[in-house]
């Protein structure tokens, strides 16, 4: 069985190693993909390149597309049905993703609110007692898209003392009620949720619906001096938009684990500002990457043994 890792070969902290040593029986090769190179794979770990239709086109014997991790919005489910290939991911709540994620966004928190960029400096200048940072204990927490990831955040946030409010796409009141939330509603409360909210931590995938929605309109909803969280996707957020909210204040400061290119450019102004950033890493720890090298090896196996595949999405 010939398996195609589309990215380097060290990518995502090494994981193709792991796979080659869980599998021996499968040859792997990593690289990019372009319109010419499904043909000879049986199984395609698309990691963040797309698989769209035309590439589709070029596969004579694919049988899987098995993501690790659970983002599939760059793969054309339909088209891929359409030709008979399996799709499969492994949850975030499977296999310690959401967890890790989470870890990452009250990392981000509390950066942001005691200021944590300036501390360097300060040490540097031998001053004591600067700056005086916020207090996460009695803000409110406004989550947006409450999914495992965006419950993994809640619950670590319950022993921190913050008020909870959430969007969901179809909001549950017994959910609500399980994680101690004022309120969990629909997409149209966004406004409401931007108007409360201390900061606001992003969750959601990049989709038709949710593609740059915070742009300047958006920014103008948030709460002045309220910050900014994204763990979700980098399309989610308007560049521009974003860094004009950080210049004139209106913004306290931002945190992205994703961005609106990947890799973004070192040089961009935008990182001068109240940013603090990590290269695409919530999601990695060494329990999630374990959790989604197992997951996607247990599907490759089952392939191979004619078994059913585990989270099929198509």
């Amino acid at each position: 069985m010939n398996v195609l890792f589309a990215a380097p070969e060290d990518a995502w902290g090494g994981i193709l190693h792991r796979f080659r040593t869980a599998l021996p029986e499968v040859t792997f090769t990593a690289g990019g993909l372009n319109p010419n190179n499904l043909a000879g794979y049986d199984v395609v770990i698309p990691t963040m390149s797309r698989i769209d239709a035309g590439l589709l086109q070029t596969a004579d014997r694919l049988q899987l597309i098995q993501q690790i991790g659970a983002g599939l919005e760059g793969v054309d489910l339909e088209a891929a049905r359409a030709r008979g290939i399996a799709v499969a991911n492994v949850p975030t709540d499977v296999s310690g993703n959401a967890d890790s994620v989470a870890e990452m966004v009250i990392y981000f928190m509390l950066s942001l609110m005691r200021r944590t960029a300036e501390h360097p400096e300060q040490r540097q200048k031998k001053q004591l007692g600067v700056p005086v940072g916020r207090s996460l204990m009695g803000a409110t927490v406004g989550i947006v898209g409450f999914g495992a990831i965006g419950q993994a955040v809640s619950r670590r946030l319950n022993g921190f003392g913050v008020r909870q409010i959430a969007i969901k796409r179809e909001p549950d009141a017994a959910l609500a009620s399980e994680f101690g939330l004022d309120w969990l509603g629909r997409p149209d409360r966004l406004p409401a949720l931007l108007k409360a909210s201390d900061l606001v931590v992003l969750t959601l995938p990049d989709t038709d619906q949710t593609h740059q929605l915070f742009n300047a309109a958006r920014f103008e909803q948030m709460n002045p001096g309220s910050y900014l969280i994204n763990v979700g996707r980098g399309g989610l957020v308007e560049r521009d938009a974003l860094q004009a909210a950080l210049v004139n204040g209106h913004l306290a400061g931002a945190a992205l684990d994703v961005f609106w290119q990947e890799p973004p450019n070192p040089e961009d102004p935008i990182f001068a500002l109240n940013l603090i950033t990590s290269p695409h890493v919530a999601g990695l720890s060494d329990r999630s990457v374990d959790g989604i090298m197992q997951g996607a090896a247990d599907n490759i196996r089952r392939l191979l043994a004619g078994e059913a595949l585990l989270h099929r999405r198509v």
